[in-house]
C-alpha cells in the first residue's frame, strides 16, 4: 500500500449511514466491536463538566474519601450503564424503545419526555461550557472574545456530528484522531499535577465534613447514570453483547475515574475558589501549555454534545416515529443553542441528583425485567408498540416508588446514599410484582 493510499485511508469519510429511527438495526449494519465501543464511551467520559463534578467532592470530603467515592460511584453507575448497553446490542433498538415492555407503549412516552428534557438540558450545559472554554482560547490566541459566537459555532459543529451519526463519529473521528489526542493531553495534565504538587500532603489533609460520603458516591454515580437513557442508542450498533458490555464498562470507567480525580485535584491544588467551569478553565490555562490542554478538552467536549443532540432526536422518534431523524437533530441543536445563551451553573448539582432520582429506579425496573423475568428474551410484540400493551401498571408503580425512595433519602438521610437503596428496592419490588402476576396467570383452578 502506497503512502498516498494510506494517507487517504486515514482521512475522515463523512458519508452518513442510513437512519433506522426506532426500528431494530439490521444485523449487517451492527459493525461496532469491543474496541469501537470502548473508544466511544471512553471519549464520552471526558469533559469539563466531569472535572466540575469531581471538584464538587472536595473539600467536603477529604481526598482519600473522595477517591474512594469516585471508585465506588463509578463501579456502580458504570455497571448499570454496561448492562443497559447489553440490552441495546441484544435487540438493536434505542433505549426508549426498550422501556415499552416494562412501562407499556404510552408509559414509555412518560420516561421519554423526561429524557428529552434532560438531554436538552445536557446539550445546553455542554454548549455553554464549550463556549466558555473556546472564548478563553480565543482570547489567549487571538485577543478575541465573543462567548455567544463560540456557542453558535460549536452548536453548528455538534449538530453536524449528530447528522453524521455514531458510526461516522466513532470510526472516522474518534479512532483516527480524537481519542489519542485526548489521552495524550490528559496524561500530560496528570503528570503535571503529580510532579508539581505534594499529593501526599493533600492525602493527609482532612475534609470539612460538609458532604456525606454516600452523597459523594451518588454524585459520582450520577454521571454514568445520566447516560443510561442514551446507551442503547449507540450500543445497538455493536455486533456482540459481550463486546458491548466490556467495551462500555472499561471505556467509561477509565475516563470517569480519571476526570473526577483530576477535578478534585484541580480544586485542591490550583487555588480554585469555587468549583465552576470558568474557574477550572482559568486553572487549566495557568498551567504551562495549559492552553493546549484546554483546546483538546474543548474539542472532545463536542462528542458529548453530539451524543445529547443525537439521542434527543432518537427519543422524540419513540413518540413521533413519522418525523425525520435529521430534521429533529437540527431542531434540537437550535434549541440547545438558545438555552445555552442564557444558562448559569447554579443548579448543576441539583440537576445531577434529579437525573439520578428519575433514572436509577427506572432502570432498576428495566434490568429486573430483562435479566430476571425474561432472562434476556426479547418481547417483540411489546417492542414494536402493540396497542394492547399501552400501559404496564406494575412497572410504572415500581418506578414511582423508586423515585419517592430516592428523593426521601436525598432529603432526610443523604449520609446513606440514595442510588443503591432506590435501585435495589425498585428491582426487588418489580420482580416480586411480576412473579406474583405470573403465578396467578399459571394457577390452574380445581
Amino acid at each position: 500500500m502506497s503512502l498516498q493510499t494510506r494517507f487517504y485511508k486515514w482521512l475522515p469519510r463523512l458519508q452518513a449511514p442510513p437512519t433506522w429511527g426506532i426500528d431494530p438495526v439490521p444485523a449487517e449494519h451492527r459493525r461496532l466491536r469491543w474496541f469501537d465501543i470502548f473508544v466511544l464511551w471512553s471519549s464520552l467520559g471526558v469533559g469539563l463538566l466531569v472535572l466540575e463534578a469531581g471538584a464538587l467532592l472536595v473539600p467536603g470530603l477529604s481526598l482519600p474519601q473522595a477517591l474512594l467515592a469516585i471508585l465506588v460511584g463509578t463501579a456502580i453507575g458504570t455497571l448499570l450503564l454496561a448492562l443497559v448497553g447489553v440490552l441495546g446490542s441484544d435487540h438493536g433498538v434505542p433505549t426508549m424503545v426498550l422501556l415499552r415492555p416494562v412501562l407499556g407503549r404510552r408509559g414509555s412516552y412518560l420516561a421519554t419526555i423526561f429524557n428529552i428534557v434532560q438531554l436538552i438540558g445536557w446539550t445546553a450545559f455542554e454548549l455553554w461550557v464549550i463556549g466558555l472554554a473556546a472564548d478563553q482560547v480565543g482570547q489567549a490566541l487571538f485577543g478575541f472574545s465573543n462567548h455567544y459566537l463560540w456557542v453558535a459555532v460549536f452548536s453548528v459543529w455538534c449538530t453536524l456530528l449528530a447528522l453524521g451519526g455514531p458510526l461516522v463519529v466513532v470510526r472516522e473521528w474518534l479512532e483516527k484522531f480524537g481519542i489519542w489526542i485526548v489521552y495524550s493531553v490528559t496524561i500530560w495534565m496528570t503528570v503535571y499535577l503529580f510532579t508539581r504538587y505534594d499529593i501526599i500532603a493533600l492525602l493527609n489533609r482532612p475534609g470539612t465534613g460538609e458532604m456525606p460520603f454516600w452523597l459523594g458516591v451518588d454524585l459520582v454515580a450520577a454521571m454514568p447514570i445520566s447516560w443510561l437513557p442514551l446507551v442503547a442508542d449507540y450500543n445497538r450498533f455493536v455486533r456482540r453483547s459481550r463486546d458491548s458490555f466490556w467495551g462500555t464498562y472499561f471505556g467509561f470507567a477509565l475516563t470517569n475515574v480519571w476526570f473526577y480525580t483530576l477535578g478534585a485535584l484541580f480544586l485542591l491544588t490550583a487555588n480554585v475558589s469555587e468549583p465552576t467551569p470558568d474557574h477550572l478553565i482559568t486553572a487549566i490555562m495557568t498551567m504551562t501549555g495549559g492552553i493546549v490542554a484546554l483546546a483538546v478538552i474543548l474539542v472532545d467536549e463536542t462528542d458529548n454534545a453530539f451524543a445529547d443532540i443525537y439521542s434527543a432526536a432518537i427519543s422524540i422518534q419513540n413518540i413521533f416515529p413519522q418525523i425525520g431523524q435529521r430534521l429533529l437533530i437540527v431542531i434540537i441543536g437550535a434549541v440547545g443553542f438558545l438555552f445555552a445563551t442564557s444558562l448559569t451553573m447554579g443548579e448543576y448539582f441539583n440537576f445531577l441528583l434529579l437525573i439520578g432520582s428519575l433514572f436509577v429506579p427506572l432502570f432498576g425496573v428495566v434490568l429486573a425485567d430483562y435479566f430476571v423475568i425474561r432472562q434476556r428474551a426479547s418481547d417483540q410484540t411489546a417492542l414494536v408498540g402493540d396497542r394492547r400493551l399501552e400501559w404496564q401498571g406494575g412497572g410504572l408503580a415500581a418506578w414511582l416508588v423508586g423515585i419517592l425512595v430516592y428523593q426521601a433519602i436525598t432529603q432526610w438521610a443523604p449520609q446513606i446514599g440514595a442510588s443503591i437503596p432506590s435501585f435495589v428496592i425498585t428491582f426487588l419490588l418489580y420482580t416480586g410484582l411480576r412473579l406474583v402476576r405470573q403465578q396467578r396467570l399459571t394457577r390452574v383452578p380445581y
